[in-house]
Formats: C-alpha cells, sequence, structure tokens
C-alpha cells in the first residue's frame, strides 16, 4: 500500500500557509472504529455513524475493510440490496472488489481505483470480490463512504462514476515529502474527478515518517481525518492517532485569512517498508437537514423510509437506466 504512488519532487505542491495568520482547525473529538460484520460476513471497522452523527454531516457512514490478507475460500462480499437517498463511494487501495446494479452500470474495482453510485431516487447493487480473490486469497484494502444528499437530489436519476487509479490529482506537500490524492472536490485549486451533488472534500495522503503535512481548508467545511495505518498527530495540538482512530475537527481557535489542517507522522511507523503515515482526510458542507434512516434508505422523514420500502418491494426500484458520468477531461473536450 498505496496504490497509488509517484515521486513527490515531480508533483505539484501545495502552498506553504502561514503559522500566524491560519486559522488552524483544533481537534475536537477522536473516535475509535467499531468492528461489525458486513454482508455475507466480511469484517468492517467502523468510527462513524456513531452517537453524534452531526459531526460528520454530510457523511452518513464510513466502513474501512482489511487491510487483510484472504486465505483461498475466505474472501466475502455482499448480497443484492437496494439503496435510496444517498451515495455509496467504494475505494479499493488494495486488491480488487466487483460491483455491478440493476440498472446495468459497474464493474471492477481495483488497485487505486473508486466507483461512485449515486443512488439517489433507487437503485440495487452487489458487491463481491473477483473469483481469483476468492479462488487464490490475497491481500485487500478498501474504504465505503456513504454521502448524504440534499433533499433536492434524494429523487434524482441514479448514476455512477468509474474513477480509474490514473483520474485521482496527484499533488505533493509544500516541503516535497508527502503525497496528496484528490479524489473529490477542490485542494488549493486542483480539482478531483469525482462529481459531487454535496461539495465535499475526499483525500487520501502519505505523510512520510517524521513529516508534516498542512491542507488548506475550506472554512465552510467540517474537517474529519481517518487512519487507515500506520501512527502520527492531529491538529497543532498533537493529540495521538492511530490506526482505526477518526480525528475530528472544530473551528479554529484564531481567525486568520483562511482555515488550514494540520498533520505529523510519526518517526517510526509501525509496518516495516511502509512508505509513510497512511490517512483520509474528508470535509464537506454539512446538509443540516432532518435525516430518517432505516437500513439500506436515508431519507429526510418516516413517510419517505416506508414509502422506500413499499417501492422496493413492490419492485419499483433500480428499473431506471443509470445515468454513466463521464471523467472531467471528458466534459472539458468541445462537442463536435
Amino acid at each position: 500500500m498505496p496504490a497509488v504512488m509517484a515521486d513527490p519532487l515531480t508533483l505539484p505542491r501545495l502552498p506553504l500557509l502561514s503559522e500566524s495568520e491560519t486559522g488552524w482547525r483544533r481537534v475536537a473529538k477522536v473516535v475509535t472504529a467499531q468492528r461489525h460484520l458486513e454482508g455475507e460476513g466480511f469484517q468492517v471497522r467502523r468510527p462513524f455513524p456513531g452517537t453524534d452523527l452531526a459531526l460528520a454531516d454530510p457523511f452518513l457512514l464510513l466502513d474501512h475493510m482489511g487491510a487483510v490478507e484472504y486465505a483461498p475460500g475466505e474472501a466475502r462480499g455482499t448480497p443484492w440490496h437496494p439503496h435510496r437517498g444517498f451515495e455509496t463511494v467504494t475505494y479499493i487501495i488494495d486488491g480488487a472488489f466487483q460491483h455491478q446494479d440493476t440498472t446495468g452500470g459497474g464493474g471492477l474495482i481495483s488497485d487505486g481505483a473508486t466507483q461512485w453510485m449515486t443512488a439517489a431516487s433507487g437503485i440495487q447493487h452487489i458487491e463481491q470480490p473477483p473469483p481469483e480473490l476468492v479462488a487464490k486469497g490475497g491481500l485487500f484494502h478498501g474504504i465505503q463512504l456513504w454521502v448524504n444528499l440534499p433533499r433536492a437530489q434524494k429523487w434524482v436519476p441514479p448514476r455512477y462514476q468509474d474513477i480509474e487509479a490514473r483520474d485521482v490529482k496527484l499533488l505533493a506537500a509544500d516541503d516535497g515529502s508527502s503525497i496528496v490524492r484528490v479524489i473529490a472536490g477542490s485542494l488549493a485549486g486542483y480539482d478531483g474527478p469525482g462529481v459531487t451533488y454535496t461539495p465535499i472534500n475526499y483525500l487520501h495522503a502519505t505523510v512520510a515518517p517524521g513529516a508534516r503535512l498542512a491542507l488548506p481548508w475550506p472554512r465552510e467545511f467540517n474537517a474529519l481525518v481517518y487512519v487507515l495505518s500506520g501512527r502520527g498527530t492531529a491538529g497543532v495540538e498533537e493529540i495521538a492517532l492511530d490506526e482505526g482512530q477518526l480525528a475530528v475537527f472544530g473551528g479554529s481557535h484564531n481567525k486568520g485569512t483562511g482555515d488550514g489542517v494540520v498533520v505529523r507522522a510519526a518517526e517510526s511507523q509501525p509496518v516495516a517498508g511502509a512508505n509513510g503515515w497512511e490517512i483520509l482526510v474528508l470535509g464537506g458542507l454539512p446538509i443540516r437537514e432532518p435525516i430518517a434512516r432505516y437500513g439500506p434508505f436515508v431519507m429526510n422523514t418516516r413517510e419517505e423510509i416506508v414509502q422506500a420500502f413499499e417501492d422496493f418491494q413492490a419492485g419499483r426500484m433500480g428499473t431506471a437506466p443509470a445515468e454513466k458520468v463521464p471523467h472531467r477531461s471528458e466534459q472539458d473536450e468541445p462537442l463536435a
């Protein structure tokens, strides 16, 4: 790990943030992920939802799958199941996962690729390890993130995006020591390939041992840092943060010209040969709408949840063709 690497010295660099003029976000809370069994029996670590879902708004759920070295026959997935009212974002760091939905969308997600499924008005899908991984075993490591949709977008048609590893925007820290992968959102004017309804940032960073990583951050966004592997600290207070832990940032104590999020990797990492401290950095514009949630459906009212179950049982979910969202490079091409 990780799947997408490059020489940081060849990448565009993040700006050097002023220590005195930046409003550094403070760590408000540290959450240790709880272990759960999902699908056909695979284990995940889940830092949220927890006692205070509002802290993560607009994110609904984060499932950390692995890293695990499967023996032959051990790999598991999920059976067919429905969703409505939000988006599922599956990012595979190592190994592979197959996705298929009732509109014909999907494919193989592997080694740094992301599949972004907007369930919205309703869809059914299945997620399974490929036959080769089941038969032979192997390394598997991935993340599934659920992103809420505002009331106005919960009824839009389903769509999906295939974001390949080569599509992700790669940046270096201001000192060239660390790598940041922008999967969605915008960081210092550099845009990720993911197309979102809800304004968010979704980043994967490899912070070199002992290095400090400072990120400019939208003042209106919340900020979360989750540790995929290794250890380090979060915030100017240098709060210890280990694998499977989530730091929830609050506001800054000093209001400077802009906000910033800072982390630092420990000098020594627990995994021999590791490139550094592996973290996800998430943030978004809170939706701040009522949430009615039951199983695979996330809506605004209990009545809408009841309707979702009725629509699913009546076969009215996942029948409309999904819209496949083109890559940004395709969107920028002039029409013939």
